[in-house]
């Protein structure tokens, strides 16, 4: 019989960190630390200044993005989200011209992940806001080990994707086929009256919002394994996997297909799918491959609020 360790959580950050600006913004500034937090996000942060001064206040971190050198205001909490730490968020991004507001938190409130939604939602595509819980597992006697969990990040940011001259042939071809697919599906009054066009980008999803920030709809395009997807992906709630898929039978008869549902415990995102082959490198195809998509966005779109 295989022996195996016990994932165990600290609740109390602060045994770990005692102080936010001399504890956890100096840990987190250092190089090895740093990059796990760019590489969950999707960008290279170079950290610039601790305790950077914004009139009589100071951000935690102010920093850069690699390449671009767009400004970086970093906003630490060791507790749960309050208003004044929302707010201070702001303040810094308007005293330090930033572009991108990372706020790092223990927990995040319902009300402030809805604020940092409606920020990303109605501010314009060079303004990002990410919402960031911070976790700290141990197993056994082992040395606790963080983890970064994006509760609420920008519409339409591209992971660990810049569009630029680098793009690979695979990341032309899906940025060249979800442009395509925005020109064809606002032609289609069934597509174009449920959802508002969204910034195509290079790479293997295109994501529709439903009208909550609980879930959303990802059309899906693997260049490599020549599949096409739909799905409902449920960004941190199981709660609401499980109450759909207490009606998976009414939700599959109503959409006349069957779907993949996974609900994978130690991941905080479910997703309930819908595949079908095909090769977008296969130009001709495009338009079937369109149909396709826009027929499963509608019917997922009307049919799983439903059961909400």
């Amino acid at each position: 019989m295989t022996n195996l360790g016990k994932l165990d959580k600290i609740d109390d950050l602060r045994t770990v960190w005692k102080h936010e600006a001399s504890g956890f913004s100096k840990w987190l500034a250092e190089e090895e630390n740093i990059a796990k937090l760019s590489a969950e996000i999707g960008m290279d942060i170079n950290p610039d200044e601790l305790e950077s001064s914004v009139g009589p206040f100071s951000v935690d971190i102010y920093a850069s993005e690699v390449g671009t050198n767009r400004k970086i205001v970093i906003e630490n909490q060791l507790e749960e989200t309050d208003h004044k730490h929302l707010g201070q968020t702001i303040t810094y991004a308007a005293g330090k011209d930033a572009e991108v507001v990372i706020w790092i938190v223990k927990h995040a409130r319902d009300e402030h992940r809805q604020a940092v939604d409606w920020l990303n939602t109605h501010t314009d595509e060079n303004i990002g806001f990410f919402l960031i819980e911070i976790e700290l597992w141990k197993i056994g006697d082992s040395l606790p080990a963080p983890k970064f969990n994006v509760v609420s990040r920008p519409n339409d940011w591209a992971k660990a994707m810049k569009l630029t001259n680098a793009l690979s042939e695979g990341q032309k071809t899906q940025l060249e086929f979800w442009q395509g697919f925005v020109e064809y599906a606002s032609q289609k009054p069934e597509y174009s009256k449920l959802f508002n066009k969204r910034k195509p980008l290079a790479q293997n999803w295109y994501d529709l919002a439903v009208g909550s920030s609980e879930y959303h709809i990802n059309l899906l395009a693997n260049v490599q394994n020549k599949k096409l997807g739909a799905e409902i992906y449920i960004v941190n709630n199981k709660e609401i996997f499980q109450q759909f898929e207490s009606h998976k039978e009414e939700i599959e008869g109503e959409l006349g297909f069957n779907m993949d549902w996974r609900l994978i415990p130690e991941a905080k995102a479910s997703r309930i799918t819908v595949y079908k082959t095909g090769d977008i490198r296969q130009q001709d195809k495009w338009d079937e491959h369109f149909d396709w998509l826009i027929d499963k966005a509608v019917k997922l779109k009307q049919i799983f609020p439903k059961y909400m």
